[in-house]
């Protein structure tokens, strides 16, 4: 079974950053692909970007050229990193594996961004 522990949330201004962390632990990692997901209160969890096993990336739209989703295979980890950040980035920060025919999700991190 797959568990996914995430860290490196918090309250940050606007225009600055975090990086997100989270740690798998079970077999086959590499293998995985890997998201992040974002869940604002009074709407709906949302994909924010994803990672194959191969390294290959997307990112939603409103994310992209801020954000940048990375994997350490060797650490079995994956890195949200999040550049000049914006109050509609906050939310509670969700990383997502999907093995096989089930997903699993991290507990869950708060991101705020305010002044």
């Amino acid at each position: 079974q797959v568990q996914l522990v995430e860290s490196g949330g918090g309250l940050v201004q606007p225009g600055g950053s975090l990086r997100l962390s989270c740690v798998a632990s079970g077999s086959f990692f590499r293998l995985y692909a890997m998201g992040w997901y974002r869940q604002a209160p009074g709407k709906q969890r949302e994909l924010v970007t994803r990672i194959s096993s191969s390294g290959s990336t997307n990112y939603a739209d409103s994310v992209k050229g801020r954000f940048t989703i990375s994997r350490d295979n060797a650490k079995n980890t994956v890195y949200l990193q999040m550049n000049s950040l914006k109050p509609e980035d906050t939310a509670v920060y969700y990383c997502n594996a999907p093995v096989s025919f089930r997903d699993y999700w991290g507990q869950g991190t708060q991101v705020t961004v305010s002044s």
